[in-house]
Parts: C-alpha cells; sequence; structure tokens
C-alpha cells in the first residue's frame, strides 16, 4: 500500500461566475521515501491540491474525494481532532512564502518549540535543545543564538531554513515543499534545494515538490505530475518525461528550458494563459494554446488514461520511438497573439 493515495480528488470555489473547480480529479500515489515533483505552471492548481490534502483551505471550498488516504487513514474520515494529530506531524509543509509563513510576533526559538511541545509534549528543556540541533542541521550558523531572533531579523534564506527545520522537527513521513525556492536569489535557491535533497535521502521521507521550473524537477524528482488547469495531463517518472514526453503541454514547457534555446534564435514560449473561472475552453483546456490542436480536441474533454510507462490525458499524444506521429501541426501563431506567449519555467 503506498503512504498517500489519493483518488478523484476535486476542489471548489464559489464564484461570480458559479462554482468554479480549480482542482479537478486528481490521482496520485506516492510511496515510502519516494520523491514526486508537480509541475506546471501559476494557476494550475499545485498548491491547492495540497492545501486540500493538509486541509488548510478556507470552509468555503468545497473538498471532495473518493479517497485521501495517508498510511491507511481516510483524512476525509476521520474527526478534525486525529487529523490534527497527523497534520504537523506525520505530513508537514513548507509553505511558498517564509517571510509571511512566520510569526512575526513570536521568535523563532518559540515556533520551533511550540510543534515539539504540540505533538511530541517534550520539556521545556529537551525542547530547546532539539531546537538548537534542529537550526544546525538546516545550516543556520550560531544557532542557539538564533533562537531570540524575531522573523524580521533574519534574511530570506534564513527565514526558509527555520521554515524547514519547523517543518522536519516532528520527524515528518511526508514533506510538502509549496516552490521552496520561489523568493530567494539563485545561489541561496541551490542551497535549499540540496538541504532538501539531503534531508529527505539522509531520513528516508516521502517528499513531494512542487515548483514551475522543469530545471528544478529533473535535479530532484524520480516521478513527476504535470498539471495544467486544476488537472492532471501528464505523470511518468522523470527521466522518461524528459526524454519522451506524451503530452503537447510537457513538451512546450521543456522546449522553454534555456538550456534547449538554440544560439541566435528566440526563446519557446507558449501563446496566452492558464484559464480562469471566466473564461474554460470547450473540449480539452489546453486547446487554444496547443499547437497540435484537432477538431476533435475543441469539443471533447480527454480522459487520464495509461500508456507505456505513466499516464496521458490527450486525444493524440505525442509519439514515442515506437509509434508514429498522429498529428499534424497546425500553423505556427505570429503577431498580435504571439506576442502574449509567456515563458513557463520563470515566475508567472
Amino acid at each position: 500500500m503506498a503512504l498517500l493515495e489519493i483518488r478523484d480528488l476535486s476542489v471548489e470555489f464559489e464564484t461570480a461566475y458559479g462554482l468554479f473547480r480549480a482542482v479537478d480529479g486528481i490521482n496520485l500515489d506516492i510511496e515510502s521515501g519516494e520523491l514526486v515533483g508537480v509541475v506546471g505552471e501559476s494557476g494550475s492548481g499545485k498548491s491547492v491540491t495540497m492545501l486540500a490534502l493538509m486541509g488548510l483551505l478556507p470552509p468555503t471550498a468545497i473538498v471532495t474525494a473518493d479517497r485521501l488516504s495517508f498510511d491507511g487513514q481516510d483524512l476525509l474520515q476521520i474527526t478534525p481532532k486525529d487529523r490534527r494529530k497527523i497534520i504537523g506531524k506525520d505530513i508537514a509543509m513548507i509553505f511558498q512564502e517564509p517571510m509571511t509563513s512566520l510569526n512575526p510576533c513570536f521568535t523563532v526559538g518559540f515556533q520551533i518549540m511550540e510543534s515539539l511541545k504540540v505533538h511530541q509534549g517534550m520539556p521545556r528543556a529537551e525542547r530547546r535543545s532539539r531546537a538548537i540541533e534542529l537550526l544546525e542541521q538546516v545550516g543556520i550558523p550560531a544557532p542557539e543564538s538564533r533562537l531570540s531572533a524575531f522573523p524580521h531579523q533574519l534574511s530570506g534564506g534564513m527565514s526558509q531554513r527555520v521554515m524547514i527545520a519547523m517543518a522536519i522537527s516532528c520527524n515528518p513521513r511526508l514533506l510538502i515543499a509549496d516552490e521552496p525556492t520561489t523568493a530567494l536569489d539563485v545561489t541561496i535557491q541551490a542551497q535549499i534545494l540540496d538541504l532538501l535533497r539531503s534531508l529527505q535521502q539522509d531520513r528516508g521521507m516521502s517528499m513531494v515538490l512542487i515548483t514551475h521550473d522543469m530545471g528544478v524537477i529533473a535535479e530532484t524528482a524520480q516521478r513527476v505530475a504535470v498539471m495544467y488547469a486544476g488537472q492532471q495531463v501528464e505523470v511518468r517518472g522523470v527521466q522518461e518525461l524528459f526524454e519522451t514526453p506524451r503530452h503537447p503541454y510537457t513538451s512546450a514547457l521543456l522546449d522553454a528550458l534555456p538550456e534547449r534555446s538554440v544560439e541566435g534564435t528566440r526563446l519557446s514560449t507558449i501563446p496566452g494563459v492558464v484559464p480562469g473561472a471566466g473564461d474554460r475552453p470547450e473540449g480539452c483546456l489546453f486547446n487554444p494554446r496547443c499547437r497540435f490542436v484537432q477538431p476533435e480536441c475543441q469539443h471533447r474533454s480527454p480522459a487520464l488514461v495509461p500508456d507505456q510507462q505513466g499516464f496521458v490525458r490527450c486525444h493524440f499524444p505525442l509519439p514515442t520511438a515506437q509509434t508514429p506521429p498522429p498529428q499534424t501541426p497546425k500553423p505556427e501563431t505570429h503577431g498580435a497573439e504571439a506576442s502574449n506567449g509567456v515563458t513557463p519555467g520563470g515566475p508567472a
């Protein structure tokens, strides 16, 4: 049995247009010790999916699932009290903005020690000793003196390390990292990613890494779920995904990587934006931006179906070495529409 099992998870919000389905039918299994990447542009539903798992969405969110199970326990069926015993202890999350996730009114030491008190009931002296040990593990110099520091006295990189220390304080079995390097400069990004990889391997944790950066996925993940407009469009091993992407959206994301650009040509982009509540297209949600679109794509929504090494949501998946090309590209877009293109892989 997988450590985490998600079956047909959907999340809806009330809007001026009626109910908006931000997450639509997500299926995902995560094994013990596995590192899974969740990738897609902003607005794809990556964070909302994991916040639903954590139970951190507002009361206005309507969360439904056939199964939302952690270590055999259905998180939608157990009592709120029992769920709180799991969240923060066995399942922990590193949030996207460390400067706003830490409470500005309390010291770093208090916030780490509070988690230890709630979930492990340690006496104060042990909590303090453990907090110093955690700060040292995440690479914060002079950890004992940092216990009395307030969040505003720390840099972005230091704040993110404190968030990681809090997340791993109770030895979680599943760690969710929601774009943990977004607000950091390039040097600090590499340090944080190295730290997370090291902690995951040393502790044997399962990890979900949410990002919009395919380069990060290539360096860290074992398996990848690509999301678009609240749906999974492709799920497969990282090597297979980079070598033979089956969904046009995945292929477009990879083409937009700077290291894949050809000298003297413009970096590849995807025209348009992820559809919101008021502009959902009929048929495949990606069809207005897809360079391989066919008439069927504009009228019938595809299902997520298994292929040779994973899953893909496309009427006409891109060919592998064993299959002939099933599609004819439509003419390239020029002029005004092309100027609206966005480059996935950078901040969105």
